[in-house]
This record gives structure tokens, C-alpha cells and sequence, in this order.
């Protein structure tokens, strides 16, 4: 079931977790999660995530946010 509501997710607990982009590009699939990258301001929340491709081991820094877009990623490698 596809609902509006947007995926609650703690970004402090997404490190090592896996996603699959809805739209591979370049052969990259499956992803995951290698470093939740930390605010100046210690008492801040996360902002920005760093996702490898499985495939090419190629880094992306994105907002993690970005990771609730149903339309672009789905939780876990399918």
C-alpha cells in the first residue's frame, strides 16, 4: 500500500541501512548508507548523509531527507 505520508526516519539511525533508487542510473541500484555526516553544531540534527553504490562504490552526499521521496529510493536493496 503507497500512502502520502512521508517515511519516518531518524537520521541518526540510518547508518549502514540500504536502499534501492527507483531510477538506477550507470548500473547503480542498490545503495548504502556509510556516514551520517555531523553538524558544526553538536547539538544540531544530522542534515547530510553520504550513500556508496554497491555496484561501483561510488559516494554520493545528499540530504537525508532526500531517502523519504517514495518516488526516488525504497528502503532496503529489492
Amino acid at each position: 500500500m503507497i500512502t502520502n505520508n512521508p517515511r519516518r526516519l531518524n537520521p541518526r539511525k540510518l547508518l549502514l541501512s540500504k536502499w534501492t533508487a527507483i531510477a538506477p542510473q550507470r548500473k547503480e541500484k542498490h545503495y548504502i548508507v556509510t556516514r551520517v555526516i555531523e553538524p558544526e553544531v553538536p547539538s544540531a540534527p544530522p542534515e547530510f548523509v553520504e550513500i556508496e553504490a554497491v555496484h561501483s562504490r561510488r559516494s554520493v552526499i545528499l540530504p537525508w531527507r532526500e531517502l523519504t521521496r517514495p518516488e526516488v529510493w525504497q528502503q532496503g536493496w529489492k
